[in-house]
């Protein structure tokens, strides 16, 4: 019966990250913590210590605990502005996302009003072409995650507002703002009716600054991002909206 896949074991040591990971994430082991010893995690575990050495030795290359000195291994509390590791993205405090989409809601809606006002046809066939692959990667492939021609899109909005600065600071945060993506886009994996609606968020963005309408340009950029905080959960943009800002 070859159309069955063999099951695939899982080393131990993968198993045990995992396990610290989520004590981790829990409060279990908290940020600025001391983690119990080898041999105490061995026996919580019922393993060896061989596994043990070697999830935490995957824990401190990621930078998600750290040896001090005195002895034992220490949780750290991750940064997201100091995250440079991919398995540090699951660790961080969901309000460092919010954070950084706060800050692309402030630099990309005065960039989609801009690009409205100064974008060149260059401009808008490498949007067009960036909006072409959001829809065949969110409409047609729906278990792709879509983040990389989703960053093409607003970094080329970025790029037609015409300021070197807009270019430089979204530059500057480039990696982290991939790998924040990334994590937001995975939520809609599998969900079409969602995927849609990102698209077409995304649609109303270009339509407004190809019509050259700025204040539109800004409230669809502005609505889009807002709606992913909104999404993630971001509890201060919620009070701000029930208080009417």
């Amino acid at each position: 019966m070859d159309i069955i896949s063999p099951i695939q074991r899982r080393k131990m040591s993968e198993q045990i990250l995992d396990e610290i990971k989520a004590l981790i994430k829990d409060g279990t082991f908290p940020a600025d913590s001391k983690l119990p010893s080898e041999t105490e995690l061995a026996k919580l575990f019922q393993v060896s210590r061989s596994p043990v050495r070697e999830a935490i030795s995957v824990l401190a290359a990621s930078g998600i605990v750290e040896s001090r000195q005195g002895g034992g291994n220490w949780v750290r509390k991750v940064e997201l502005v100091n995250m440079f590791e991919p398995m540090t993205m699951e660790m961080i405090d969901a309000q460092q996302i919010y954070d950084l989409l706060e800050l692309r809601t402030t630099i990309e809606t005065e960039a989609a009003a801009l690009a409205a006002v100064r974008h060149n046809r260059e401009d808008i066939e490498m949007l067009a072409g960036a909006l072409q692959g959001l829809e065949e990667q969110m409409l047609d492939d729906v278990e792709s995650i879509g983040s990389e021609v989703d960053y093409e899109f607003h970094q080329t909005i970025v790029r037609a507002a015409g300021n070197a600065f807009f270019v430089q600071t979204m530059e500057n945060i480039a990696d982290l703002y991939q790998k924040a993506m990334t994590f937001s886009l995975k939520q809609n994996v599998g969900l079409r009716l969602k995927r849609k609606s990102v698209f077409e968020e995304h649609q109303a963005i270009f339509e407004a600054i190809r019509r050259r309408e700025p204040e539109a340009a800004s409230r669809a950029m502005k609505k889009h991002l807002e709606t992913a905080r909104l999404k993630l959960g971001d509890k201060r943009l919620q009070d701000e909206e029930k208080r009417g800002r």
